[in-house]
């Protein structure tokens, strides 16, 4: 039983009351988390510590993200386990995926900032030099689906700027979020710039959002939550991120080489039981080659161990979709029940048979089921796959058309000929529904400064030249 606290200030502390964090393998209780109502002492400690750490140079802040990079990996296995234990993912997953791609977080933006050029512009008369200064104390709330990773992939950047922060990690995948702060503690990190606090969203997320001396918000999950979260910030005119929901397609095209898009697609599908906003859960397949592909495409889920969702209450969300899609005339041709298993799993569900505007084939389900449409022309998969809310991402599979027909998709990222093949310099987020505004490289660094012009005019020319 571990007994998850909050970190503020450098020390820990716990709420008056506290709640259970449940194991979806089994259903067990494995944590208590405190609910935290205010984040008052939270904001206090960030602001005390900005000065100091928004003094040091930009090479000293990248100095300490290899530092916390250094400390992460020394404990990669066990930080995996406790991931694979809070949601219920496979070891492997969590070693492979989460842990690895956190301590690349800090990794990555340590080595960007140090081959920054200086953002610096001449004119005929003077020079134009950008400074690039904290924002101050930012939020930073996380999703569950991929707990550490997602958060890492906002610490690193908000500390390299110069910020202090105030995490609010979901209240259902605690663990790892703990651990980093006692880890940050371990080597000495500067107390009160990272502080973290746990407890309910609608509570104290809130009063996170909501806090006149926090300055930004980034937030990572559900579009719904993503709502109420403008709706607080935006009017506080705070700096605002939001990454959100997905329905994203995978387009096969009749010159697709199936031996690639086969096990391509079953992954951007079922990887972390569909629990990613990036999985493709619409699938759309060219007529000629449908049914080749979904013979292959079967064939391979079968063979398919996945995880459980994250919870009771997620299953029944899942399952009342698979209900919905036989409501609306799909075929249940894989999966579609809860698995005899323990804990909260449901088997690997593929749906044929549905319009691809049917509220199965167009709302966000964010577990382990796919729906399968066919096409008759690249126009017309085009029109399918840009007919939902949401425009997060995409991948397209075909020998020599797939980035033609890919620029002509609504999401703020396609892959070709593979998913989720991710170069960190690179913008990451959605239109529409999916999100406002960009992360990774200088989209992150740009979000987590305030850029400041210093023009210097050069009234002697000559002097100059």
């Amino acid at each position: 039983m571990i007994e998850v606290e909050n970190l503020i200030g450098g020390e820990y502390s716990t709420a008056a009351e506290s709640f259970d964090d449940i194991c979806p393998s089994d259903g067990s209780i494995i944590a208590s988390i405190p609910r935290t109502m205010m984040v008052d002492d939270a904001v206090k400690a960030a602001e005390n510590a900005q000065p100091g750490w928004g003094a040091l140079s930009l090479e000293q802040r990248a100095d300490w993200l290899d530092k916390i990079a250094d400390a992460l990996e020394s404990q990669h296995r066990q930080l995996a386990e406790l991931e694979a234990l809070d949601t219920g993912k496979p070891l492997e997953v969590a070693m492979e995926v989460d842990i690895s791609r956190s301590i690349e977080n800090f990794r990555f933006f340590a080595e960007f900032s140090r081959n920054m050029p200086e953002e610096v512009f001449e004119m005929e008369d003077a020079t134009n030099t950008v400074l690039r200064k904290p924002v101050g104390v930012v939020g930073l709330i996380s999703p569950w689906n991929l707990p550490l990773y997602l958060l890492t992939w906002k610490v690193a950047p908000a500390l390299l700027m110069g910020n202090t922060i105030i995490a609010k990690p979901s209240e259902i995948t605690p663990l790892t979020a703990h651990r980093l702060g006692q880890i940050l503690c371990e080597i000495g990190f500067p107390a009160g710039v990272v502080n973290i606090v746990h407890g309910y969203g609608p509570e104290i997320g809130q009063s996170l959002v909501e806090h006149p001396a926090v300055k930004a918000i980034s937030f990572t999950g559900g579009t719904a939550t993503g709502r109420l979260v403008a709706r607080t910030a935006a009017p506080m005119f705070k700096k605002l991120s939001l990454e959100l929901g997905g329905k994203n397609s995978s387009i096969i095209l009749d010159d697709a080489d199936l031996g690639l898009a086969v096990p391509g697609v079953v992954r951007a599908g079922f990887l972390n039981s569909g629990q990613i906003c990036l999985c493709g859960s619409r699938i759309l397949v060219h007529s000629s080659i449908y049914d080749e592909f979904l013979e292959s495409f079967l064939a391979a889920v079968s063979e398919l161990k996945i995880g459980p969702v994250i919870s009771e209450n997620h299953m029944t969300k899942v399952l009342s979709f698979i209900d919905l899609a036989v409501a609306e005339g799909g075929d249940i041709v894989a999966g579609g029940l809860r698995s005899e298993d323990d804990g909260f799993h449901i088997e690997a569900t593929v749906i044929t048979g549905l319009s691809h505007d049917s509220r199965t084939a167009t709302e966000e389900i964010f577990g382990p089921v796919v729906t399968i449409h066919r096409f008759d022309s690249d126009a017309e998969a085009v029109e399918m796959a840009n007919c939902t809310d949401y425009g997060l991402a995409g991948s397209v599979w075909s020998k020599n058309r797939g980035e033609e027909l890919a620029k002509q998709i609504e999401s703020g990222m396609v892959w070709v000929n593979t998913w989720l093949h991710r170069d960190l310099r690179v913008p990451f987020g959605g239109i529409k529904d999916s999100g406002v505004g960009r992360e990774g490289g200088m989209w992150s660094l740009g979000f987590f400064s305030e850029a400041i012009n210093i023009c210097v005019k050069h009234n002697d020319l000559q002097a100059r030249v």
